[in-house]
């Protein structure tokens, strides 16, 4: 009676063990489609029913010129001279203004993307928006964001 040793496929430099390949194909496809089911859901799971004058407070920055003719979440195009914001549950179209707390300087902007996705932040703002509110120096700054008004829905 023998004993049979699994016989391991032979490989070289620069090819993988097709067993360890196998193993990571799921986890990394996994990992892809639970992203992919949460890009594509946040937006419309993420916007909330809101009130006229809903208000926030907490802590507002201002988009990279990297972003400037990119795609936004509503399908836009980014335009850093246009009195946009991204916000992560208000409905786009949205009209919000947004005052600096510490001098009431105010603009007002629509809701166009999704974001920031940096912990503690409220909004991103165009880069004309943050012009207008003097925090292009310091990038960030406290602000109150209040809903002026929110987009028709079409039935």
């Amino acid at each position: 009676m023998s004993i049979r040793t699994p016989v391991r496929p032979a490989h070289g430099p620069g090819q993988r063990d097709a067993r360890k390949t196998a193993i990571k194909r799921p986890s990394s496809l996994l990992a892809v489609v639970l992203w992919l089911l949460l890009v594509s859901t946040a937006p419309a799971g993420a916007e909330q029913a809101v009130a006229l004058g809903h208000t926030e407070v907490g802590v507002a920055s201002f988009y990279h010129d990297r972003f400037h003719g990119r795609t936004t979440a509503n399908g836009e195009r980014f335009d850093q001279g246009a009195y946009s914001a991204a916000h992560r549950t208000l409905p786009f179209g949205t009209k919000v203004r947004v005052t600096r707390v510490d001098n009431g300087s105010s603009v007002v902007v629509t809701i166009n993307d999704r974001g920031p996705f940096k912990k503690g932040r409220i909004v991103d703002l165009s880069r004309q928006a943050a012009r207008d509110l003097g925090m292009i120096d310091q990038g960030l700054t406290r602000v109150k964001v209040e809903v002026l008004r929110l987009p028709v829905r079409e039935a």
